[in-house]
């Protein structure tokens, strides 16, 4: 039977008011988003027990609410399901990139438990708003769809939702546990508190140097109402664990029931411990795990693992012995394959005013019909698309604060499965021509891909992405190793040339990198004509994951090479204000691929040689993201 506390927290729901949910729209967590694009992350607490607290425990556990709505399926009735492995695995990434915490078993396991009980209680509140009457009994009539959560739910999750509910299995389940926490015999009193911040919250006001409170404590002062007083039947359990504490030692209280549960007299869950709280185990508690013997299966495991260990340094001690002998033999090599220059980027531009006519034209009989713009005169540029993108937003629900839009990111993209969220904010930052910020950047990458690589294997093998949400400033200081197996696991993808393009966000400037790593060579592009010298752990990261990834594939390199890796500032455009860096790094995405080089020359492509970009060839780009936006109906009335 699960405590009471751990019951109010499953109910992850807002209050049934109607009238304040068509004000306040769906609760996304955009400012974590808006945060996260800014390079700037949380920071979480940890009590002595391994349990969250502090000031970002609540935001965190909120945030954990709104990723398990968008990427846990409501028909999804087990939270063990391995077939939800990978959309766990995207919710303990999209964690990483705002919150400061370890990536660890314990720390993924906690917050993976915390949004299995989320998941139930969207379930759970879904079914007490929609399935159910005030009296909490199941209506007869079909449910309605709920229009408000469409960008969490389809209609056949909907209806396949509401068929688990009403089955009658289920049903009995639903009563039996109803009737059980209808009326508890010792009600918990502190809400959403939990025992983990409501053990904090005690230890700040009596200032105690204890790290953490004994179980019956905490169970105590759960139960303690507004006015302060206590339960007579309350506080016997209490006293009885007191003086049971007295006479009973920490291993036999480990060993066999704990001092709370004999009080109780109820039997203890294994891996639990009551009166903590979500996350506390016997493991963490008491600090002194139990002792098994292994079985035979563990000892063979372990002595073919060593067997293995020994093997592999017999392999490298002979590698060694090998590099050795044929040093003086070896010869530095590069690769001077012949590249044409083909597969030019199409330009939208020339055929944008047709194709938004035919748009317009097919809407002329919706009362809602996107306006014609005037022309201005012959020659000038006209923002067709940013125009007709921009209608759409005003006349969808885009134009609510905080409805957003998902982007899929495929696993060839980045070389790991993940999803981009658009709001309203991202596109006016495209309108207003402001500072973009990580979500747009992405989205163009994809508009690349999909436009242009997509199918084209030429391309496909010769160009690839890295992600700047798991490679960037914020990341680089606080998760050093984890940047580093990122971009090694990267370019371990491939066995022939390629061009890692990666749009480097510095904290507060977007500049660009496109890595060689077969080669060893890495060619810098900065719009505000800056140095590498100039962003030190950046180039320490490049420098390392070269390194370990020549090591990984076992490459043959000179001594008088094997410290230095060529860096190489391209001249390229520079901008003339301090807002333009990520239109910039975009442009350089498309004229490399659209060059089809994986050289790139010091005094930049010819074809794109000048000392500044004007507004026009930005305003280009921006017009490719609009019809792209359009195109991939993101954005629909």
């Amino acid at each position: 039977m699960a405590s009471d506390q751990e019951n109010s927290q499953d109910a992850n729901a807002p209050d049934d008011t109607s009238e304040k949910e068509i004000t306040r729209g769906i609760t996304i967590m955009k400012s974590i988003i808006r945060d996260r694009d800014k390079a700037v992350t949380y920071n979480v607490n940890w009590n002595a027990d391994n349990q969250l607290i502090g000031s970002n425990a609540a935001k965190l556990a909120s945030y954990i609410g709104t990723l398990v709505r968008m990427h846990i399926p409501i028909t999804a009735t087990r939270w063990s399901n391995k077939e939800l492995g990978s959309a766990q695995d995207k919710i303990w990434t999209e964690i990483l990139r705002s919150f400061n915490i370890e990536d660890t078993t314990i720390r993924k396991k906690y917050i993976l438990q915390l949004a299995g009980k989320r998941h139930r209680g969207w379930r759970t509140f879904l079914t007490n708003k929609y399935l159910k009457d005030k009296e909490k009994k199941f209506v007869e009539y079909d449910p309605e769809y709920p229009v408000k959560y469409a960008i969490f739910i389809t209609e056949e999750e909907w209806v396949a939702f509401v068929a688990q509910r009403r089955d009658e299995n289920f049903k009995k389940v639903s009563a039996t546990n109803r009737e059980r926490a209808s009326n508890p015999t010792y009600a918990y009193k502190k809400g959403r508190l939990g025992y983990a911040r409501l053990e904090e919250k005690i230890l700040d006001e009596t200032k105690s140097d204890a790290t953490s409170l004994p179980p019956h404590v905490l169970w105590k002062e759960a139960r303690v109402g507004k006015d302060g007083t206590v339960r007579d039947d309350v506080q016997h359990i209490y006293d009885e664990c007191e003086t049971l504490s007295q006479s009973i030692s920490t291993a036999e209280d480990q060993e066999n029931r704990s001092v709370l549960s004999r009080a109780l007299n109820v039997p203890e869950y294994p891996g639990r411990v009551r009166g903590k709280g979500h996350g506390c185990t016997p493991t963490s508690l008491y600090k002194n795990p139990r002792r098994r013997n292994p079985s035979n299966q563990e000892v063979m495991e372990t002595l073919q693992a060593l067997q293995a260990q020994v093997l592999q340094l017999q392999k490298d001690n002979e590698r060694y012995r090998c590099m050795e002998k044929c040093s003086s033999q070896l010869k530095e090599t590069s690769e001077k394959a012949s590249i044409n220059c083909q597969n030019k980027f199409p330009e939208v531009f020339a055929q944008g005013s047709q194709q938004l006519s035919q748009k317009i034209g097919s809407r002329q009989k919706n009362k809602r019909d996107l306006p014609v713009t005037s022309l201005p005169k012959k020659g000038a540029f006209v923002p067709r698309y940013q125009i007709s993108l921009e209608t759409l937003v005003d006349s969808s629900d885009m134009a609510t604060a905080g409805v957003i839009r998902l982007l899929d990111m495929e696993e060839d993209i980045f070389g790991y499965s993940c999803t981009e969220t658009i709001g309203k904010e991202d596109l006016e930052h495209i309108f207003r021509h402001q500072e973009l910020g990580v979500g747009v950047i992405h989205t163009y990458i994809r508009f690349l891909y999909d436009n242009f690589m997509r199918g084209n294997d030429q391309l496909s093998n010769r160009f690839r992405f890295v992600s700047s949400s798991l490679v960037n400033k914020a990341l680089i200081c606080r998760e050093p190793d984890s940047c580093r197996e990122y971009l090694v696991k990267r370019f371990m993808a491939s066995s022939t040339n390629n061009l890692y393009l990666w749009p480097y966000n510095s904290g507060c400037h977007w500049l660009f990198l496109a890595i060689d790593p077969l080669k060893e060579v890495v060619y810098f592009l900065n719009s505000i004509d800056g140095e590498w010298t100039n962003y030190p752990d950046m180039k320490q990261l490049v420098d390392t994951s070269i390194k370990v990834f020549r090591s990984q594939r076992q490459a043959r390199v000179p001594r008088t090479k094997s410290s230095n890796i060529t860096w190489i500032k391209v001249q390229c455009p520079l901008q003339r204000n301090g807002i333009d860096c990520g239109y910039f790094v975009m442009r350089f995405m498309r004229e490399i691929i659209n060059m089809n080089q994986i050289e790139i020359p010091i005094t930049y492509f010819d074809e794109y040689k000048c000392a500044h970009y004007t507004r026009l060839q930005l305003e280009q780009i921006k017009e490719e993201l609009c019809q792209y936006f359009i195109e991939k109906r993101l954005i629909s009335i």
